[in-house]
């Protein structure tokens, strides 16, 4: 029995080669819930069948990392992120790889972002999130985090306090009041490592979608023709819903705004990407976009160029190889690097 029913829509091929050999023919299916969000898989395949064992492989693989980096909620026999929050200042917490791997990510990622990618600020988001929770559910009482309790939180962010031993395969919060929050990190990374996975059994041709964050594989239907992957358009009032297509072969397509998990306290709207020096929601930038071929990278630097001022993110991306991004500012004007641009094969 399948875990889960996928809503297949099959497009018919028309036969493209001199021979008597039929094209690969294009499925797409999706499900909920895992990374509390949308994924969607796309692939050209010969069968429904293949399809199905590639879409169900990555529904696997990928309610794996949903469980293992998840904040919020326990799973029977498993250590989670959760867990190590719940014992922070108590004890170390035996854990799996890929939860020493991500943490190690992580740090990683707070070097090269220069420290506007910080998982250590957990405590600082979860007021960020009951508050927001709070506003959403009773929009007449939303207010904002008293300012003296998000630094007093901050207090208790400096990742020297998360003590990976991989030796013996466990992590411990040294300061009892920290709190990881991976948010800012694990979909992407999850999304590629599950992405090699499927690579590495063979697999090719399709397109991952988890959450908005994209990963195209490979090519189209016989021809490998790039995949054509909108830029979603942050502008709620517009009726365009993408700004650009970009045609992606091999490549992760990633975005980072203040448009889709946000509420509003006294007509302003404040969004859950908090930039970490001044523990208030980013104002750089409406929207940022990048692309580079992992889709871990591409999701660490799409929050890190967003709590960047624009030269300082430029700076950034031109110091990474093979690497594009594109800003959009508040009044609507657009900034992206040449090689973002030759990516684009329609304008809307």
């Amino acid at each position: 029995m399948k875990k889960f029913v996928f809503t297949i829509l099959l497009i018919i091929m028309i036969l493209i080669s001199s021979s008597c050999d039929r094209a690969p023919r294009k499925y797409q299916g999706s499900f909920l819930f895992l990374f509390n969000t949308i994924t969607e898989v796309v692939a050209y395949t010969k069968n429904e069948d293949e399809f199905s064992e590639l879409a169900n492989f990555i529904h696997d693989e990928l309610e794996i990392y949903h469980q293992l980096y998840d904040i919020y909620n326990s799973y029977d026999g498993i250590n989670n992120i959760k867990s190590i929050n719940d014992n922070a200042g108590k004890e170390p917490i035996k854990v799996d790889k890929k939860i020493i791997d991500l943490l190690k990510y992580c740090v990683e990622a707070y070097e090269l972002s220069n420290g506007t990618v910080n998982v250590g600020m957990g405590s600082v988001l979860k007021i960020w999130h009951d508050y927001r929770t709070q506003g959403i559910d009773d929009p007449v009482n939303a207010a904002l985090p008293p300012r003296e309790l998000l630094e007093e939180a901050n207090k208790h962010t400096n990742l020297a306090n998360l003590i990976i031993d991989e030796a013996n395969s466990t992590v411990f919060l040294s300061d009892s009041n920290m709190r990881l929050d991976v948010g800012a990190v694990a979909k992407g990374y999850a999304t590629e490592q599950v992405v090699q996975k499927a690579i590495d059994r063979g697999y090719t041709d399709f397109l991952l979608s988890v959450g908005g964050n994209v990963r195209a594989v490979g090519g189209k239907g016989k021809e490998k023709s790039p995949w054509s992957v909108g830029v979603k358009n942050p502008d709620k009032e517009s009726e365009k819903n993408s700004l650009f297509a970009l045609a992606l072969i091999d490549l992760s397509l990633v975005a980072s705004g203040n448009y889709e998990r946000y509420y509003t306290v006294d007509g302003k709207e404040y969004h859950h990407i908090i930039d970490p020096d001044t523990l208030m929601p980013s104002e750089y930038f409406v929207a940022v976009s990048i692309v580079c071929e992992d889709s871990g990278m591409a999701d660490v630097l799409s929050t890190a160029i967003y709590n960047m001022s624009y030269k300082e993110g430029l700076s950034l991306i031109e110091s990474l190889k093979d690497t594009e991004a594109l800003w959009i500012f508040h009044d609507g004007s657009v900034k992206y690097t040449p090689g973002f641009e030759e990516l684009i094969i329609k304008r809307y």
